[in-house]
């Protein structure tokens, strides 16, 4: 299996539209931390790259002609894939990006961005984070306050909802800290009890269990 070199994030971006995948490929292949498989333009030729290379972030366009991300997704779930998933689309409808969070995806990010934002958000997915346009998140938490809150879940604090709300939004542990003016390792350990209470134990699955389940909190 082809290794990663030391200290590079390996990436394996997925388009069917060959003038944006080669394109993109290449201004990725001028950061320095990043490392890039061959990029694919089908589902199929993905799955055959993650099945002889370590790879540690998927590009993943939403749309690959014929089908959808879906699929490939769900393949990669039944091969274990540990890596992470970052959506790279020129749109989706509200259902869709509800769909793909349940099938575990880090983060949405729009096409019509710049270059310079994408690479932010690949490493800050590396870093554990979430990475979600802010139109995606205007619409999910217009939804969330709209929607009444299902009654099983376990009650959340103030702080837990405070920490869940700017975990939500895409922020780090240490901007957490900082909005609410407490320690770093307070927001971590806040982010423990959530993990605790909600049954998830990253980020991303937060988000998702939020969505579904903590929408009133929001």
């Amino acid at each position: 299996m082809s290794q990663a070199s030391p200290g590079k994030i390996r990436l394996l971006l997925v388009d069917d539209h060959a003038l944006f995948r080669e394109g993109l490929a290449r201004l990725l292949a001028s950061e320095p931390d990043f490392e890039l498989a061959v990029p694919c333009s089908t589902a199929d030729e993905a799955l055959r790259v993650l099945g002889t290379s370590d790879i540690d972030l998927v590009l993943l366009d939403y749309d690959l002609g014929d089908e959808t991300a879906t699929r490939f997704l769900g393949s990669i779930s039944q091969q274990g894939f540990r890596g992470r998933v970052l959506v790279v689309t020129a749109g989706l409808g509200d259902s869709e990006v509800m769909g793909l969070l349940r099938l575990g995806v880090t983060g949405i990010f729009l096409k019509h961005n710049p270059p310079s934002l994408l690479a932010k958000a690949i490493r800050k997915v590396m870093q554990g984070e979430v990475w979600f346009d802010q139109r995606y998140l205007k619409v999910l938490i217009q939804e969330s306050r709209a929607a009444e809150q299902e009654g099983r879940t376990r009650r959340l604090s103030e702080r837990e909802t405070e920490v869940l709300r700017y975990v939500f939004q895409g922020l780090a542990n240490k901007e957490i800290a900082e909005r609410l003016q407490v320690s770093e390792s307070s927001v971590k350990a806040t982010l423990q009890q959530l993990f605790y209470k909600t049954g998830v134990r990253t980020r991303s699955q937060l988000v998702r269990v939020a969505l579904e389940q903590y929408r009133s909190y929001l």
